[in-house]
């Protein structure tokens, strides 16, 4: 209490990667907080819609998760993971868990071949469940097939000039010839995307899918020129078989073309920031608008942080209501101070002792930092 009144506090941190999930650290943060005063405390989880969103709100929201046997994106079978919410109809998705970069080896790379037929089947499988509602992060992707892929799990044809399906990847996008939605999965018109996407990248030439994420795909410095013909060609049949051309649209080059996919062929999508989609969903600025003080947070604050990662974000949402904001972190360095005027009034690492990092990265230690260090500033509160 301060001054004969309860404090209500807003924990909205983002994980801290390798040691503690978003929830993992809120939780600790409220320990800490609790132990130096009576204070109403709310956990909500956060996620840039990328790596870990699935399970920051499935473990904040109180999901559920799902498993799916779906096709890799060189066609080797593995598990993918999602999420379904609370109300049955809504599912969390992270396109990598079918088609990610994470699935391969390095030397395995093959943009030629790498599909995103995987993201449609997890898609399938969600829609046979009920889901009609979806948030899906389009980040970290081995493919370079413009969504290709996902659009034939979900029953689009592509043909080539003699008829013939086209095969997988980006090899033979210039051969299409014919596209047909005869056998489309019908119950898509009953559904909702939106679709997690923090770049503006436009599909096709040098700023497009091939020249600025093909590298780290697999695409070599002499391939760019030839796979990017290969997408525009796939862009203007696209348009023409639509009569709208998206390839222009902010996003459509991310994950390999796969936001184009979605923006052309699937009804009621959204390109969104992640983090936009996570506080709508996880509904943090009603939280934030009653709270006293916000906590926030992430492993490191450095000038990445205030060029508007998930903490100022969180920050920026807390000045709207003129909150003061209080950010904890693993580490910070000499340029965390511009997070001072991004909207943190003070933050604080949470090493207690000169260790190595991987003993600070130890998801007990972690814990027991977090909670120490929160627990003395809310004394000084």
């Amino acid at each position: 209490m301060i001054d004969g009144k309860r404090l209500k506090i807003v924990i909205a941190m983002d994980s801290f990667k390798g040691s503690l999930s978003s929830i993992e650290a809120g939780a600790a943060a409220r320990e800490g907080i609790l132990r130096a005063c009576n204070a109403e405390v709310v956990v909500k989880p956060l996620a840039d819609g990328g790596e870990g969103t699935t399970e920051a709100l499935v473990e904040g929201l109180g999901g559920s998760y799902a498993y799916v046997d779906v096709a890799g994106p060189l066609g080797v079978y593995t598990e993918a993971k999602y999420g379904i919410m609370k109300d049955g109809i809504s599912a969390i998705m992270e396109m990598a868990e079918a088609s990610g970069l994470m699935l391969i080896k390095p030397e395995e790379l093959n943009p030629r071949k790498a599909t995103t037929y995987g993201v449609g089947q997890m898609i399938l499988d969600a829609i046979k469940k009920g889901c009609r509602k979806f948030i899906i992060g389009i980040g970290g992707s081995a493919t370079t097939d413009g969504g290709v892929g996902m659009l034939q799990a979900l029953g689009y044809e592509f043909f080539d000039k003699d008829g013939n399906p086209i095969s997988y990847g980006i090899e033979e996008l210039d051969k299409i010839d014919k596209i047909s939605a005869e056998r489309r999965l019908p119950e898509l018109d009953e559904c909702q995307f939106e679709i997690a996407c923090d770049v503006k990248n436009p599909l096709c030439g040098e700023n497009g899918a091939v020249y600025v994420f093909g590298p780290q795909k697999g695409v070599k410095e002499e391939e760019k020129r030839i796979f990017d013909k290969k997408m525009q060609h796939y862009a203007a049949v696209t348009s023409k078989y639509l009569g709208k051309d998206y390839s222009r649209e902010e996003g459509a080059g991310a994950a390999g073309g796969l936001g184009f996919a979605f923006l052309s062929y699937l009804p009621n999508v959204q390109m969104k920031r992640g983090i936009d989609i996570v506080l709508n969903a996880i509904e943090l600025e009603k939280a934030v608008s009653e709270a006293d003080i916000v906590i926030t947070g992430e492993g490191r604050l450095d000038f990445q942080t205030a060029m508007g990662k998930v903490p100022i974000g969180v920050a920026k949402l807390a000045k709207k209501y003129g909150k003061r904001v209080i950010a904890f972190a693993g580490s910070v360095t000499a340029e965390a101070v511009q997070c001072n005027n991004e909207g943190i009034d003070a933050f604080f690492p949470i090493l207690r002792d000169v260790v190595t990092l991987n003993e600070a990265m130890e998801k007990e230690i972690a814990k027991r930092n977090m909670t120490l260090t929160v627990e003395q500033v809310f004394r000084l509160i």
